[in-house]
């Protein structure tokens, strides 16, 4: 046990080992195992780094720009909520083709992201996957980088559920078709019919609805309302060795 200072009150949480993490995975023999990726699978937000990337590298127009900079303030100041804010930075390149989207995404995750990929999740997906578990990936950032990151993991495209809109003649629309977030991503499961996962796997307090339907959950690196989230419900918490020393 440890106690945890960076929030407003020291909160006493069990804290795994990667040993102990990894074998309490194991012994769950899961069939189903849902995995969220910013700060799970890997350090960092890659969906607001994806957006400020595109607009540095001249992707969005200077009039997008100025549009999402003002929402993005306003989401900063409490003005603007999770689900508008990650469904309007998939918004944000309507009138784009979608190839040049894939490909972007495939440049900006190589560049910055794939380097702080957590070893000890890349080993832990390979073994479920050996073991033959369906896993699924959820998240609140873009498809187009989900998509691209999750191949590292060996996680297709059709086990992807993430921040997306229509595409239409291989042009990006507003149309938005799902924003997985908070109880969002309990949604979006259900909708794939995986309403009872075995384990689930999260970062953040937007993840605590997901993390709630598991038959057991394996908060990792939680940000610290997830880590109170996971003191008051008795959730073990794991934090990989590139983030450890910050916990």
């Amino acid at each position: 046990m440890f106690f945890l200072e960076n929030i407003s009150d020291a909160v006493l949480v069990n804290r795994l080992s990667t040993a102990e993490f990894h074998a309490a995975v194991y012994e769950l023999s899961p069939a189903v195992a849902v995995f969220d990726c910013d700060g799970t699978l890997w350090s960092g937000d890659a969906g607001s780094s994806f957006m400020n990337w595109t607009i540095d590298v001249g992707l969005v127009s200077r009039e997008a720009t100025d549009w999402i900079d003002g929402r993005y303030r306003g989401y900063k100041r409490g003005e603007v909520s999770e689900v508008a804010i990650c469904g309007e930075m998939v918004q944000l390149y309507q009138g784009l083709r979608e190839e040049e989207m894939r490909r972007a995404a495939k440049k900006f995750f190589a560049s910055h992201v794939e380097p702080n990929i957590f070893p000890e999740m890349l080993e832990l997906v390979a073994e479920l996957r050996q073991r033959g578990v369906d896993i699924w990936a959820v998240s609140s950032t873009c498809d187009w980088v989900i998509e691209e990151g999750v191949q590292r993991f060996g996680i297709p495209a059709n086990r992807v559920l993430a921040a997306c809109v229509t595409v239409r003649e291989g042009l990006v629309t507003d149309v938005l078709r799902d924003v997985p977030t908070d109880e969002g991503k309990v949604a979006s499961l259900a909708r794939v019919g995986v309403t009872a996962p075995d384990a689930v796997f999260g970062n953040s307090v937007h993840d605590a609805a997901m993390l709630a339907i598991a038959r057991r959950a394996f908060p990792v690196n939680p940000t610290p309302a997830l880590a109170e989230r996971s003191a008051a419900d008795g959730w073990a918490v794991y934090y990989p060795a590139s983030v450890a020393q910050d916990s």
